[in-house]
């Protein structure tokens, strides 16, 4: 079981915390319990009731209405919204709602419909990555429980490595190739598989080989494979070496190629980078990088 501050519910539901007590003191809307020291807590069942009244006030319901819906009630419109044009206020509700209940039904809701109006690349790029990062804050107050990321995570890498296996493979011989890897302890699956896909769809051939990787399997795959571009990431929980020491190992291995890294290490400002490796602060930037050297 999950504890939740109020500060945590308005994080996750984006409701105001002092909206949440004037609900609260005015219609009974959550009754939070206390600990040995008188501190306010809530359990998953509030972030629960939470979400789905957030939902529907967002949809425009009264909350003196809502306060008096039953479970089953409010669970049946939550139902109906779910079948409706969603807002970006409601995906993120849905989003976060799917996440809490571990529901495969609402998270394939939000992302097939947005998918439908605005790609796949859009879905993932505006609603389900800036979702994740959010998850990642409330990972680090405790406010997550794994089971729920690991689903979740599962999830959006089901969809990622479909997309990549209907995208075609570049048929053209003078496609630009890169390798991409994650070194070891690096835990960005996703992101990896994200940036392989961006590539394929581009006509840039994606060479990925894998989690954990050393920088001995990397000299030994870039001597196969020759590519033009190396292709890996560095976030927070990169300690083995100090980072510039690592790309400057990575300079001399893939002398004749361009590095490209991206992660929360490289973001910080005042790193000695090589002449031949390129960071990116952040997804965006990479795309357009990929948008200007595609085939």
């Amino acid at each position: 079981m999950a504890i939740y501050s109020i500060g945590d519910l308005e994080r996750l539901s984006g409701i105001k915390a002092h909206t949440i007590r004037m609900w609260e003191q005015r219609y009974g809307l959550l009754h939070p319990k206390r600990n040995d020291t008188r501190i306010r807590y809530y359990e998953d069942e509030d972030l629960q009731y939470l979400l789905n009244v957030a939902l529907l006030n967002k949809r425009g319901l009264r909350i003196s209405k809502i306060a008096k819906m039953s479970l089953e009630e409010l669970g049946a419109e939550v139902e109906r919204i779910s079948q409706i044009k969603l807002g970006h206020d409601t995906r993120l509700n849905l989003l976060t709602l799917a996440f809490v209940e571990m529901d495969e039904y609402k998270f394939n809701t939000v992302f097939n419909h947005y998918a439908a109006i605005n790609g796949l690349e859009e879905t993932l790029l505006e609603v389900i990555y800036p979702f994740l990062e959010k998850l990642s804050l409330m990972w680090l107050t405790g406010a997550v429980k794994p089971v729920q990321e690991n689903f979740f995570t599962q999830l959006v890498r089901n969809k990622l490595i479909a997309e990549i296996e209907k995208t075609a493979l570049p048929s053209n011989a003078h496609a630009a190739k890169c390798l991409l890897y994650l070194p070891k302890g690096e835990q960005q699956e996703l992101s990896i598989l994200l940036v392989q896909l961006l590539m394929r769809r581009r006509g840039i051939l994606p060479v990925n080989i894998g989690e954990d990787t050393g920088l001995m399997d990397v000299e030994d795959a870039f001597r196969i494979h020759k590519p033009q571009y190396l292709f890996t990431i560095l976030s927070e929980t990169f300690t083995d070496v100090p980072v510039e020491q690592y790309l400057n190992s990575l300079s001399d291995l893939a002398a004749d190629a361009s590095v490209l890294v991206s992660g929360y290490q490289v973001a910080a400002e005042g790193l000695a980078l090589p002449d031949n490796v390129k960071s990116f602060a952040d997804l965006d930037s990479l795309k357009h990088f990929l948008d200007s050297i595609a085939a």
